[in-house]
């Protein structure tokens, strides 16, 4: 399949360019805050456990979510794609060498330099958990059931992120011979699997369905933390899978065991996610259903 012929700009008005890419990230968020409200207007969703946030504090919670999405995003891909990367290519030979490897540590003013590109969303959603557990302290309330309701909400801006990248022709595919391979701009003249659409499907739509039946047929929002842990576990075994046909960053490539750094970093996600799924139902086994 050719590549659809959609500019990645949206709206160019003189010297004011819109990108598909920002409105994903507009989109993301004002989905995610209305969907939000409407989970913690819902108190019969919640049985004993207060929402743990209210309407107005949602509103003051983004300005939150969205400093610790940036800053985790972007300390994440310092981090995990240059300074850990150089420190496990470079290791034996001292620290010098991973000095001498990254391109931060050389060069530590670029760092918030975040429009040069360079955003890891493991990083982000670190962030992003971190922002809820200061903010959640800040107002006194349960932390678990708070991750629950960011859980119910995330998958928004997955779908429309993964959608976006679709758009700019990036982060596909290893090649394929399925019927459905797209010839990508930069990916050369052969097919590729559409590994952004691929994530969007996985993390974005089918996630956000398991978790509404979870949260709306299930009483999953009267066991704090289940949410949590079903969005961790899905989405770390989800990007596992795409992973396998995903095209390696060109700096890194493939890494021992076939490993990609994708891989590496989404199963402590998933880990993490089983560990609050154990703990949500030893805690709360019977929690009934509305």
């Amino acid at each position: 399949m050719p590549f659809p012929n959609i500019d990645p700009i949206a709206l160019s008005l003189g010297p004011i360019v819109i990108r598909w890419y920002a409105l994903a990230y507009l989109a993301g968020i004002l989905f995610a805050w209305g969907y939000g409200r409407h989970l913690v207007l819902q108190k019969p969703l919640w049985g004993k456990v207060q929402p743990p946030l209210t309407p107005n504090q949602l509103i003051d919670f983004v300005f939150w979510a969205v400093i610790g999405v940036i800053i985790g995003g972007r300390l994440g891909y310092v981090l995990f794609y240059d300074i850990l990367l150089s420190a496990g290519l470079n290791a034996k030979d001292g620290f010098s060498a991973i000095y001498a490897g990254s391109y931060y540590l050389q060069n530590p003013m670029d760092i918030p330099q975040i429009w040069q590109g360079g955003m890891s969303f493991h990083g982000g959603l670190f962030g992003l958990v971190a922002a809820m557990w200061f903010y959640a302290r800040h107002i006194k309330s349960n932390f678990l059931s708070a991750i629950d309701l960011l859980a119910l909400t995330t998958p928004f801006g997955l779908l429309f992120g993964r959608i976006a990248n679709f758009i700019n022709g990036e982060l596909y595919g290893r090649v394929t011979d399925m019927p459905w391979g797209v010839i990508f701009p930069t990916g050369g003249p052969e097919p590729r699997h559409p590994s952004q659409l691929y994530e969007g499907l996985l993390e974005g739509l089918l996630l956000f369905v398991i978790l509404r039946v979870v949260s709306h047929n299930l009483a999953g929002l009267r066991k704090p933390g289940l949410a949590a842990g079903i969005f961790g576990a899905g989405y770390g075994l989800s990007r596992i899978l795409v992973e396998t046909v995903r095209e390696p960053d060109a700096h890194i490539g493939v890494l021992p065991y076939n490993l990609t750094m994708g891989m590496i970093l989404s199963a402590p996600i998933a880990l993490a996610g089983v560990l609050l799924i154990w703990n949500a139902l030893r805690k709360h086994p019977t929690a009934r259903a509305i």
